[in-house]
C-alpha cells in the first residue's frame, strides 16, 4: 500500500515531524482510552445504577396510584421517599416538564435519560440541572408527579474529571517532551547552519554537542570542513606558485626577444603573450572566491560600478534594470571578477551586452546577456568546466580563450552557495548567463 499521497501534507522540518511523531500517538491513546472508558465502564455502571433507581421510582408510583388524591398519595409514599432520600410533589403540567435537559459536557447524562425512558414508559422528562440533582417527571393517575433526588445515585460522581485530568497531564507531559526534544534537535540545527554557511563560503564557529550520534556527526563535519579547506589552500598555493615561478622565465624571454629584430621576434612575442594570458587565467582560477571575506554589500551599487568600469574600458555594456532592494553577503572582489568575466565573454563573442539584477527575499540573480552566437544546449555543461574550449566558430573574429572564464564564474557562484546557469537570451538572442545566489 502506497502512502505517497500523504507526503505533501506532512511537515517538512525535522522538529515538526518529531513533534508529530510524539503528539499523534498521545492523541490516539487519549481518544481510545476516553472512548473505551465512556462506552464500557461509565455506561455499564450508569446503566446498573439507573436500573436500581428506576425500580425504586416504579415502587413509589405504584404506591401513589393506590391513593384517592394527591395529598393521600404523598402521605402513603412518604416513608418510602424518606428511606430512599427522595422528594416528591405534584406539579401543574408545563412545557418545561416535557423535554429532557442536561449540560453539554455531561457525558453520562444521555445514558441516564435514555435508560429511564426505556425502563419507565410513563416518564415525561428527565432534567439533570447539576451534578447533585435529578428531576424526573412522571404521568400518574392523579397528575404529573415530580421526583427529586441526588444525581450521584444514577452515575459515578463527576466522571468528566478523569478525562479532564488525563487531558491536563497529557498536555503537560507533551509540552515537557517538546521542550526536551527542541533542546535535542538544536545541535542538529546548528550543524545544518554551519554546513550551509560553509557551502556559501563562510566559516561560522561550531562546536559539536548533544547526543552521542549528533556529536559524532558534528566531529565528522568539522573533519570534512578542515580537509576541504586544506585542499582549497593547497590548490591555491600550488597554482599560484607555479604561475608565479613561470613569470621569471617569461620575463627573461621578453628581454631576449626585445634584442632581436622586430620581424623575427613578432611570432615569438605573440606566443609569450599567450603564455602570459594563460598564467593570468591560472592565477584567477587559483584564487577563485578565496579573496576577501563575505560582507554585507549592495548588489545594485556593485553592479553599477562594474558596468561603469567596463564602459570606461571601451566595452559596449549597459545596466538595464535592478529589481529589489537590500544587501547580501558577498565577496565583492570575487563577484567583480565573475561579472567581469561574463561581460568580457559577452562583448568578445557579440557586439553588446546587457546586465540586470533581480533580488527577492530568498535569492539574488545577476544576469548578463549578449547578441552573440550563444552556446548550444548540449554544450552548456561542458562550457563551465575548467580548460573547456568550444567550437572555434564561436570565436569568429576573436582569438581563442584559455577555457577558464566560465569555470571561474561557476566556482565563484558555488562558493557563494549558488550556481551558474546558461541559457538563451530571449531579448538579444545570444547567450544568457545567470549567477543565482541564495540569501
Amino acid at each position: 500500500m502506497s502512502f505517497r499521497w500523504l507526503k505533501p501534507y506532512m511537515p517538512r522540518s525535522l522538529y515538526a515531524r518529531a513533534a508529530l511523531i510524539l503528539a499523534l500517538p498521545m492523541v490516539v491513546v487519549l481518544l481510545v482510552v476516553a472512548i473505551a472508558f465512556l462506552q464500557r465502564h461509565l455506561e455499564d455502571v450508569t446503566a446498573q445504577m439507573t436500573l436500581t433507581v428506576s425500580r425504586e421510582i416504579d415502587m413509589i408510583v405504584d404506591q401513589a396510584d393506590m391513593a384517592d388524591n394527591q395529598q393521600e398519595a404523598l402521605n402513603k409514599a412518604g416513608p418510602t421517599l424518606e428511606a430512599l432520600q427522595m422528594q416528591a410533589r405534584f406539579v401543574t403540567p408545563d412545557p418545561e416538564y416535557s423535554a429532557d435537559w442536561r449540560r453539554w459536557y455531561d457525558f453520562t447524562g444521555a445514558v441516564v435519560q435514555r435508560n429511564i425512558h426505556f425502563l419507565l414508559p410513563d416518564a415525561q422528562a428527565v432534567l439533570l440541572p447539576s451534578s447533585r440533582q435529578t428531576l424526573v417527571y412522571l404521568e400518574t393517575r392523579l397528575g404529573l408527579l415530580e421526583l427529586s433526588f441526588d444525581r450521584r445515585r444514577l452515575s459515578p460522581a463527576a466522571p468528566h474529571q478523569l478525562i479532564v485530568t488525563m487531558v491536563f497531564f497529557a498536555v503537560l507531559m507533551t509540552t515537557i517532551s517538546f521542550l526536551y526534544m527542541r533542546n535535542q534537535l538544536r545541535p542538529i540545527t546548528k550543524m545544518a547552519e554551519a554546513a550551509q554557511a560553509f557551502g556559501r563560503g563562510r566559516v561560522v564557529p561550531y562546536a559539536p554537542r548533544g547526543a552521542v550520534e549528533v556529536r559524532t556527526a558534528g566531529h565528522a563535519f568539522l573533519d570534512m570542513r578542515a580537509r576541504i579547506e586544506r585542499q582549497i589552500e593547497q590548490r591555491t598555493l600550488m597554482l599560484s606558485g607555479v604561475s608565479h615561478d613561470l613569470r621569471t622565465p617569461l620575463t627573461r624571454l621578453k628581454l631576449g626577444l626585445a634584442m632581436m629584430p622586430e620581424e623575427e621576434a613578432a611570432p615569438l612575442l605573440k606566443d609569450v603573450d599567450e603564455m602570459q594570458s594563460l598564467l593570468d587565467a591560472f592565477l584567477d582560477f587559483s584564487r577563485g572566491a578565496s579573496e576577501g571575506t563575505p560582507e554585507a554589500v549592495d548588489p545594485a551599487a556593485l553592479l553599477s560600478q562594474i558596468v561603469e568600469d567596463a564602459q570606461r574600458a571601451g566595452r559596449a555594456v549597459e545596466l538595464t534594470e535592478c529589481e529589489g532592494q537590500g544587501t547580501a553577503m558577498l565577496r565583492p572582489t570575487a563577484i567583480r571578477r565573475a561579472v567581469g568575466n561574463l561581460i568580457g565573454n559577452a562583448v568578445r563573442y557579440g557586439n553588446r551586452a546587457e546586465v540586470s539584477l533581480m533580488m527577492t527575499p530568498k535569492s539574488l540573480r545577476i544576469r548578463v546577456e549578449d547578441d552573440g552566437p550563444g552556446i548550444p544546449p548540449e554544450q552548456r555543461t561542458e562550457a563551465a568546466k575548467p580548460f573547456s574550449r568550444l567550437d572555434p566558430a564561436r570565436n569568429q573574429n576573436q582569438g581563442t580563450g584559455v577555457g577558464l572564464g566560465l569555470a571561474i564564474v561557476a566556482d565563484i557562484a558555488r562558493a557563494h552557495g549558488g550556481a551558474l546557469r546558461l541559457g538563451e537570451s530571449e531579448k538579444l538572442g545570444g547567450l544568457c548567463a545567470d549567477i543565482v545566489i541564495g540569501r
